[in-house]
């Protein structure tokens, strides 16, 4: 191009040193705020969708193919308008459809979740992210064509703002995994990344383009702006959060590299309900005045492991939830150890749900994979309570992880794990015949069963009938040597777990036990004969895929209830 024509286009023929060095700066900025907007949306996705490799697959492939569209429109466009103007016109655009992300993203995301997992979160992030990352992307061709001059110098061009940007994707991608997560909502998090572009743009405007500024046009822009803005941050002020259709108190809240964090209040028929959330899903249950828990796999985790050992005197702790499940071992005299991955929760759990660290053995802030790997120590019992998200983390969940749990156990150790599964729909299904795990919807269920019988040959499963399921494993034989006591249980627990209560509520034609004593059997082969289930390994983990309608279903009852 001539010096003649890029005047008349809007770009001078010698570019300023000061404007060069600014548009690497552009480079930089906008591939730093493509990756903080692609992990950031995830995390904007997960307390709809969950957080399993659906919900990333769908971003990753959102980005790419804006990316794609992005590079091949800002080529296009540069081409046959090489008006610098354009560009951080378009900045601002995507920065604007960023902030409206935030007030849009609740109901969208409901309206996908309609349909099923892998579909829904796929149209959900193309419509939150698909245009403003596409309008970004276009920065790279846009100043290739400026910067270059002669034929001579594109390869030169090319590589420098190549390595720019990723460099600026390198920095954003440390920000948000280690900065801004950890200390900011993503509300926030959100409206900073727009903030930065709209600066980036209106800088440029102001020093280099001020004869050409379409003030009208930034004007509307940044209104709009204020407005999504405000509808965006306008929740993180409220103190009042529906949840299972009743009005709670938000008494704590924060952010964290695993989850929104809440802690809500609900006070009805003369008694006080604390929960604890975790992207919007229930974590542990509390009632603040007794101090005790209000969930039934509370009192389990502690229980089985105490009726299955003879004499239990130490135990590993792998996910601390809200640290009840921990308290209550130490109190039976117990040294507990604890592994927690969420830096986050501990604070919480100290000051709303009497959690008391110092009361441990070890407190360790870390991954349970990672620390079985690592130590040295043996165990009495292991307690598996871990959850991300929605289910627990796949890397748990394999023969690998079970014969590392197998390596810290002391001889005639257990381990008690928790997960999710199918329930009853009430007492009278609590029958021998019908407590049978043998159907499609089990295959999570029975791919652990499986797994776990890889390791150990000793395997019982407890399911209370409300969705939690929960093994236990050994080496050794396993027989019940004493009942449980449940005598930190709240008196509403009571009512299901101890015999002489269970008993009185359900009709006499039906056996039934207390939730303790609801033994599953589980079948790893259907009528015809085809296998049930998996065997989970490290390099062979497909289980999210295979458990995506339980996903589904919890993600649309938690939505029934924030309505």
């Amino acid at each position: 191009m001539s010096g003649k024509n890029q005047q008349e286009k809007g770009v001078p023929s010698e570019l300023p040193d000061g404007l060069r060095r600014y548009l690497y700066t552009t480079a930089a900025v906008t591939g730093g705020c493509i990756l903080i907007v692609e992990i950031l949306g995830a995390k904007m996705l997960s307390p709809f969708f969950g957080t399993s490799h659906f919900v990333w697959t769908a971003q990753i492939a959102v980005t790419l193919l804006a990316l794609a569209g992005g590079y091949y429109l800002g080529g296009w466009w540069v081409d046959r308008s090489p008006r610098l103007g354009n560009l951080y016109l378009a900045i601002i655009g995507a920065a604007v459809y960023l902030v409206a992300t935030v007030p849009l993203v609740r109901g969208v995301s409901f309206a996908c979740l309609k349909l099923n997992l892998a579909l829904g979160s796929l149209l959900a992030s193309s419509f939150l992210f698909l245009i403003p990352l596409a309008l970004l992307a276009m920065t790279g061709p846009f100043l290739v064509r400026i910067l270059t001059t002669s034929v001579k110098t594109v390869g030169g061009n090319v590589g420098r703002l190549t390595a720019i940007s990723t460099l600026g994707s390198v920095t954003g991608t440390v920000l948000i995994g280690y900065v801004l997560i950890p200390r900011l909502s993503n509300p926030v998090t959100m409206l900073l990344t727009a903030g930065l572009l709209v600066g980036v743009s209106l800088i440029y405007f102001v020093v280099w383009g001020r004869g050409r500024m379409p003030s009208s046009a930034i004007t509307v822009s940044l209104l709009f702006l204020v407005v999504f803005g405000f509808a965006g941050v306008r929740p993180e002020w409220s103190d009042r959060l529906r949840f299972g259709g009743k009005d709670w108190m938000v008494r704590a809240k924060g952010n964290s590299n695993f989850g929104r964090m809440v802690v809500i209040d609900l006070y009805e028929n003369g008694r006080l309900h604390r929960n604890y959330l975790n992207d919007n899903l229930v974590q542990n249950t509390y009632d603040p005045v007794r101090g005790r828990s209000l969930s039934l796999f509370t009192e389990l985790l502690h229980g089985l492991p105490m009726a299955y050992h003879n004499k239990m005197e130490t135990a590993l702790c792998i996910g601390m939830g809200t640290g009840l499940v921990p308290m209550m071992l130490q109190k039976d005299g117990v040294e507990v150890d604890v592994v927690e991955i969420n830096p986050g929760v501990v604070p919480l759990a100290e000051e709303w749900f009497d959690f008391e660290p110092k009361r441990l053995r070890l407190l360790e802030i870390g991954d349970g994979r990672h620390f079985l790997n690592k130590s040295r120590q043996s165990y009495d019992a292991v307690v598996l309570d871990a959850f991300l998200g929605d289910s627990s983390p796949s890397h748990l969940m394999t023969v690998e992880a079970f014969e590392a749990v197998r390596s810290r156990m002391a001889k005639g150790g257990v381990l008690a794990m928790n997960t999710f599964g199918r329930g009853l729909k009430g007492y009278g299904e609590i029958e021998d015949e019908r407590l049978v795990f043998d159907r499609e919807e089990d295959y999570y269920t029975v791919s652990i069963y499986r797994t776990l019988k890889e390791v150990f040959p000793h395997v019982v499963v407890h399911g209370a009938g409300n969705g939690n399921v929960f093994f236990v494993a050994s080496m050794e034989p396993l027989k019940a040597r004493r009942e449980p006591e449940f005598e930190y249980a709240h008196p509403d627990l009571a009512m299901d777990l101890k015999d002489e209560f269970v008993r009185s509520r359900v009709d006499w034609r039906f056996q039934v036990w207390p939730a303790w004593q609801r033994k599953w059997r589980v079948e790893t082969k259907d009528a015809a004969g085809q296998e049930l289930g998996m065997v989970m390994r490290d390099d062979f983990n497909p289980i999210d895929f295979h458990d995506a309608g339980h996903r589904e279903s919890t993600r649309r009852g938690l939505v029934a209830g924030m309505q």
